[in-house]
């Protein structure tokens, strides 16, 4: 099978959870690049109305819908509106998230007691799980809605920091990243039969809005980067790759995975 048939997305109708900037605009940019009809959801509406104008101007086929992923009513009326209107959905990224805050350790790698465990305040909990994992299983249960009919790709943003611990990035951010690991595994287990295919991408550290904009901060890039095995953190287009994998026809038979896109920052740092 020639390379163009194997990944090609021309026509899949996709949408993307959280889609306005970072990650989730990559995701929308590769696809709407490559031929597929994309609607991108975010609760920021002049981020989407920006974010439609350049894939656009870029010649893509692209609409948008406010929704606030942790109301599933809010999910359930955009995910609606696209079936209706294109009559099936083929490919959706669960792409939304939020920052837990960082980690017990500063800079210097000093521990710092107003992140400590036991400081961290029981609300952000509350917004970081509702964010980072109710938003993804609602996200799930909608889209099964409509795509038990006629299978599909779903692809959840994850994390690295699901398969390891971290002393620079938040423990909530880390527990909540771990619990969509379990998720994507059980959907995945559970979907299978309608055909529609559960993975995750995983990236490391990235240069996004998330946290406030933390991670485009160059002094907190510079501690990131010296922890990667190519050093430097990632940037979103270093997702799209995969992305474009986990879409179309080449990942078929790969179901319940992890694809892991973090310059080697779990194995740890090499001499």
């Amino acid at each position: 099978m020639k390379i163009q048939e194997l990944f090609d997305v021309t026509g899949k109708i996709t949408v993307i959870t959280g889609g306005a900037s970072g990650i989730g605009y990559a995701y929308a940019e590769v696809m709407a690049d490559n031929g597929a009809i994309v609607t991108i959801t975010d609760i920021n509406k002049e981020g989407l109305d920006q974010a439609a104008a350049k894939l656009t101007a870029r010649g893509g086929n692209v609409f948008t819908e406010i929704a606030d992923v942790t109301d599933k009513a809010s999910l359930k009326k955009a995910f609606d509106v696209v079936a209706k209107r294109h009559g099936r959905i083929d490919v959706v990224f669960a792409n939304a998230g939020i920052s837990g805050g960082p980690g017990f350790l500063d800079g210097q790698r000093n521990r710092d007691p107003q992140r400590a465990l036991e400081a961290l305040p029981e609300e952000l909990w509350d917004r970081v799980m509702a964010t980072n994992v109710k938003s993804i299983f609602s996200t799930l249960q909608v889209a099964a809605e409509h795509m038990k009919k006629t299978g599909g790709k779903i692809v959840i943003t994850s994390s690295v920091c699901a398969f390891k611990s971290e002393q620079f990035i938040g423990t909530i951010y880390v527990t909540s990243k771990s619990a969509v690991a379990a998720l994507v595994r059980q959907a995945a287990f559970e979907l299978a039969k309608f055909g529609i295919n559960v993975n995750a991408l995983a990236p490391g550290p990235c240069a996004t809005n998330i946290g406030g904009g933390r991670m485009q901060d160059k002094t907190s890039q510079e501690l990131f980067n010296s922890q990667h095995l190519n050093g430097r953190i990632a940037v979103p287009d270093d997702m799209q790759g995969a992305a474009i994998y986990l879409a179309s026809k080449a990942s078929d038979h790969v179901i319940g995975a992890h694809i892991l896109v973090e310059g080697g920052f779990r194995l740890g740092v090499a001499d």
